[in-house]
């Protein structure tokens, strides 16, 4: 047989103790690198995601838990209860990592907070993730996505010019949040090599969400500026924007500098980049609108694959808007394993790959999603529970 590589995170420890998107997004993260992740969820409800639905796959295993719950293990503990607490912390002494979601303060009642698990376990890495941090004014308030792409200026700069304010397709705020994390812990892991201990992660979703604003931010910061929506167009670069082709079919057109601008020139037969107003990109922007008017009408006279083909033939970076189907049906999606089938393992879930591709610790799909409670037993049993034990848990609604 050959031997699969082990993962980099192989022999990490992960209780999760998050749920919906953003910490189990992390988790994931953490599993699909080789850590062992057990999820905790409520016994008989589990994760809210579970329920999210339609659509399902034909186990009943919901769409949205799937995107987010693989090479995990699922444990169903009730942590408000004393028996319950004393399992988590049975589980923590022997882990390296600790995911949790909940408000701030909110797993201290418990005795479940960092300050209380670092005098068991020193070498814990607490990471937390919440709407607004674990310090300020708002630590205590909390947060979704789609109110904190609205607070934090995203939705201002998101849609079109004249129309209202829009969020982003997916919960992007969730995602970022989650890959800040992600990063987080793993710092946190390179830094306990060095001194032997843990520490607390603390991650925001507002936090993530200004730091996304990137240039758009820095506009602001350098001008007093309050930016503009601006719909498909970029704010520093024109013409970097969606145009229509022949037949209302959409393609994006992103001139990042003057020189791919006179390629576009010379694809058009126009002279515009020799003209003052459109030589250099600080006169494209000021004269935006003119210009991509102009752009507008002569996009409109052929197809779009007329405009791909000539447009890639001089290296003018353009590209077609796919749908979901066709964006995942790409042979570069295809080949770089962007689409995985759990199918060989018994199980119908199909789900969206792991985009961190590692030359000599790939990241590995081992488990589906996990039914819920699926690996209570046997997690009970590894720490030295009976069968009557684990049965009397579950008579008490413990597990």
């Amino acid at each position: 047989m050959t031997d699969i590589p082990k993962g980099a995170l192989h022999g990490i420890k992960v209780l999760d103790l998050s749920r919906v998107l953003a910490g189990p997004s992390c988790t994931q993260i953490l599993a699909d690198l080789g850590a062992d992740v057990i999820k905790v969820e409520r016994p008989h409800i589990g994760d809210e995601t579970r329920h999210w639905a339609p659509p399902t796959f034909s186990d009943d295993t919901s769409a949205y838990y799937a995107t987010i719950n693989r090479n995990k293990k699922s444990l169903t503990v009730d942590i408000t209860t004393p028996a319950g607490q004393t399992i988590i912390k049975q589980l923590i002494a022997d882990s390296d990592i600790l995911v949790e979601n909940f408000k701030v303060g909110g797993l201290k009642k418990y005795g479940l907070d960092y300050e209380n698990l670092k005098q068991d376990n020193p070498r814990l890495i607490y990471a937390s993730l919440t709407g607004f941090g674990q310090t300020g004014p708002d630590a205590k308030r909390p947060g979704y996505d789609y109110i904190i792409q609205g607070l934090s200026g995203l939705m201002s700069i998101t849609g079109p010019s004249d129309g209202e304010p829009h969020k982003v397709g997916v919960a992007v705020v969730d995602l970022f949040a989650g890959l800040q994390l992600t990063i987080g812990i793993q710092a946190a892991l390179l830094a306990r090599q060095h001194t032997g201990l843990g520490q607390q992660v603390d991650v925001a979703l507002l936090d993530s969400a200004l730091s996304m604003l990137a240039n758009v931010g820095m506009n602001h910061l350098a001008s007093d500026k309050i930016p503009p929506r601006l719909g498909n167009q970029h704010p520093n670069i024109v013409p970097y924007q969606v145009f229509a082709a022949e037949g209302e079919a959409h393609f994006i057109l992103a001139c990042g500098n003057d020189s791919q601008f006179a390629k576009l020139c010379e694809v058009l037969a126009v002279d515009w980049h020799t003209d003052e107003r459109f030589a250099t990109n600080p006169n494209r922007v000021a004269n935006r609108e003119f210009l991509c008017a102009e752009l507008t009408k002569i996009f409109a006279k052929h197809p779009r694959a007329y405009w791909l083909a000539a447009l890639d033939q001089v290296g003018v970076p353009c590209g077609a808007i796919h749908n979901v189907a066709e964006a995942l049906a790409m042979p570069q999606a295809q080949a770089r394993e962007m689409v995985i089938d759990f199918a060989v393992q018994g199980s119908p879930v199909r789900a969206l790959g792991n985009p961190i591709k590692l030359s000599a610790s790939p990241v590995s799909y081992r488990t589906p999603p996990p039914h819920l409670s699926e690996h209570t037993d046997s997690t009970l049993a590894d720490l030295g529970y009976d069968s009557e034990m684990i049965a009397k848990l579950k008579a008490d609604g413990i597990i």
